[in-house]
C-alpha cells in the first residue's frame, strides 16, 4: 500500500498511539493524516516552509510537526493548529512529546533543544551542543532527554519541573543575595 498525496518529498512518518492512524511530514509544507487503509483523512497547513517530522502525543489527540520555517506546532486531529511553538532561531528539525503529554522537546539547527508546555511556553532551552541539534527525545520515564548533534555527540539532560529549576537558580544565586540583600528575589524567599 503506497500513501500519496503529497506534493513532494515526505521525510517523516509515525503512527498513532492506537496503530490506526499515519502522520507524515513532508517538504511540501504539510503534514497528513491517513487511516490504515491510505485514505487521507486531513492535511495539517500552516507552516510556511518544509515540515521535517512530525508525531503524536501519548494519547493519540495532538499531533507536533517541526519545520524549516523555526516553528513547531501543536495541531489536533480534525486539522486544526492549536499553537505555535516559536522561539528557535533556526530550522526545528525534530519535535517529540513526553511520555505525559505535558511538555514537548524541539531539536534545532540553531544547536538547541528546548521544551515547552502544551500552551505554547518555552519551559528551558538545553544548550551545550557545538553544532546543530538533529533529534531530541525522552525517556519513557520522562525524566531523561538525549539530543543527538551535527558535533558528533549526544548528550543526556535531566528534566526538572518549575520548582527544581526555582530552586537551581536560587541556590546559584545566593553568593549575590548575600551581597545585595535589597534584590533578593520574592521566589527564592521559600
Amino acid at each position: 500500500m503506497t500513501l500519496n498525496g503529497h506534493e513532494s518529498s515526505v521525510w517523516s512518518a509515525a503512527f498513532s498511539p492506537d496503530g490506526e492512524t499515519i502522520v507524515t511530514a513532508s517538504l511540501d509544507r504539510t503534514a497528513k493524516l491517513w487511516d490504515k487503509q491510505g485514505n487521507e483523512i486531513v492535511t495539517l497547513n500552516g507552516h510556511e516552509s518544509s515540515v521535517w517530522s512530525a508525531a503524536f502525543s501519548p494519547d493519540g489527540e495532538t499531533i507536533v510537526t517541526a519545520s524549516l520555517d523555526r516553528t513547531a506546532k501543536l495541531w489536533d486531529k480534525q486539522g486544526n493548529e492549536i499553537v505555535t511553538l516559536n522561539g528557535h532561531e533556526s530550522s526545528v528539525w525534530s519535535a517529540a512529546f513526553s511520555p505525559d503529554g505535558e511538555t514537548i522537546v524541539t531539536a534545532s539547527l540553531d544547536r538547541t533543544a528546548k521544551l515547552w508546555d502544551k500552551q505554547g511556553n518555552e519551559i528551558v532551552t538545553l544548550n551545550g551542543h557545538a553544532g546543530s541539534v538533529w533529534s531530541a527525545a525522552f525517556s519513557p520515564d520522562g525524566e531523561t532527554i538525549v539530543t543527538a548533534s551535527e558535533d558528533r555527540t549526544a548528550k543526556l539532560w535531566t528534566v526538572q519541573n518549575l520548582d527544581q529549576l526555582l530552586n537551581r537558580g536560587c541556590d546559584w544565586l545566593e553568593d549575590y543575595f548575600t551581597a545585595n540583600p535589597e534584590e533578593r528575589l520574592e521566589v527564592c524567599e521559600k
